[in-house]
């Protein structure tokens, strides 16, 4: 294993006590275990690391040792565009998180009439992963649309519809409820194209009047209030690297 800065290192039970992992006598019998590696190594008692540069895994999943990265989840509500500074002055989601020592930014975006999880961060490597295609990362969607939905609707948009920059198609689709002329749909797709969810229902005549991101890979929106925002955990910090294959 590469050896560490000792002017920046410190034992490895110690950082991922710290990572919130268990209790340091824990976190030293993982690292006993062999269930821990530093840099693609099994690790030993005794190794000291970086915790701004290493990589981390305990039973494969990445733990996140530096302090200074923030991951949160935010319902940003409907109206409120997806920036930090809005050249318009129109509402943002700056308005909603206070101030954070570290400059964040929103992973993708959701339009204003939008709304629903969005992740923000400053792990420019793990945003970047989650928005490229390559990665395929889901993203699921609560539309509320014109009604009633005729049985081949589902079936349409799983084989795929045509659109001006071309074929479209979603990964799942679920009819949620249906009362008189208005349905809620669920859709699951892993591509980002501009208005995607409301240009496909378009497509097969069934336009949206409401929008809702109700996930992002493993995070959910859950019942968090519209505006609010929560740090994500461990584990989901975890989970999120390996939905990109951290």
């Amino acid at each position: 294993m590469p050896q560490a800065d000792p002017d920046t290192s410190v034992r490895l039970q110690k950082v991922l006590a710290t990572a919130g992992i268990g209790s340091r006598r824990a976190c030293e019998d993982l690292i006993f275990r062999r269930r821990v590696t530093v840099n693609g190594r099994v690790a030993k008692l005794g190794d000291k690391v970086d915790p701004a540069t290493a990589e981390i895994h305990v039973d494969g999943q990445r733990v996140v040792t530096d302090t200074k990265l923030v991951y949160l989840a935010m319902n940003k509500p409907r109206g409120v565009v997806s920036s930090m500074d809005d050249e318009k002055g129109r509402n943002e989601l700056a308005d909603f998180l206070g101030t954070f020592e570290q400059r964040i930014f929103h992973v993708g975006r959701l339009d204003a009439d939008s709304e629903g999880l969005l992740l923000l961060t400053n792990d420019g490597a793990l945003a970047h992963k989650l928005m490229h295609p390559s990665y395929g990362v889901a993203k699921t969607y609560l539309a509320e649309v014109d009604g009633p939905l005729p049985r081949n609707v589902g079936r349409r948009l799983l084989t795929g519809v045509e659109l001006e920059d071309g074929p479209a198609k979603v990964d799942a689709f679920k009819l949620v409820d249906a009362v008189g002329r208005t349905a809620q749909v669920e859709l699951t797709l892993h591509e980002g194209r501009k208005h995607i969810v409301r240009r496909m229902m378009e497509e097969v005549g069934h336009p949206v009047s409401r929008l809702i991101r109700t996930a992002v890979g493993p995070i959910r929106l859950g019942d968090m209030r519209p505006g609010g925002f929560r740090h994500l955990s461990n584990a989901e910090v975890g989970a999120l690297f390996k939905s990109v294959g951290d």
